[in-house]
């Protein structure tokens, strides 16, 4: 699918399985970070929308103001940060290269640096982006 270029109706139809819809006070920016930190693809970037993609998983990103007629709207804090409760778990994102890339964002925050998790069998870190998500890039543990 060209991401750049499907029509909305179409890529609605097509979606399958889970996907995950970010509000965001600044979709730019969230998008900037995901791409700059976490190494996800962007996809028709714009003020109010972003399509985003690590490896097949799609996220969306979308602007609060495109939501003024949702039901969830009203629940959205004015402060951030959000997401608190969802860990957003990015498989294959080398955990040290990320919080070193999230040093550039002045509005991420490295909220646990990498370490070994054995019982996991994971190397992660966790990362606030800057509309406050919890992102958790991770890669398997050596053996």
């Amino acid at each position: 699918m060209d991401y750049d270029t499907v029509p909305a109706a179409q890529f609605g139809a097509a979606l399958q399985g889970i996907t995950l819809n970010l509000l965001a006070r600044d979709v730019r920016g969230e998008a900037a970070f995901l791409a700059g930190v976490l190494g996800c693809a962007i996809y028709r970037a714009s003020d109010d929308y972003a399509i985003v993609l690590h490896g097949k998983t799609v996220m969306q990103l979308h602007a609060d103001r495109t939501f003024a007629a949702h039901a969830l709207y009203g629940l959205l804090p004015e402060a951030s940060p959000r997401g608190a409760g969802i860990e957003i778990r990015l498989h294959g994102v080398d955990p040290d290269t990320a919080c070193a890339q999230a040093g550039g964002f002045a509005d991420a925050i490295v909220l646990a640096a990498p370490q070994d998790k054995s019982g996991h069998g994971l190397r992660e870190a966790v990362i606030l982006s800057p509309s406050g998500y919890a992102f958790v890039p991770s890669l398997p543990l050596a053996r």
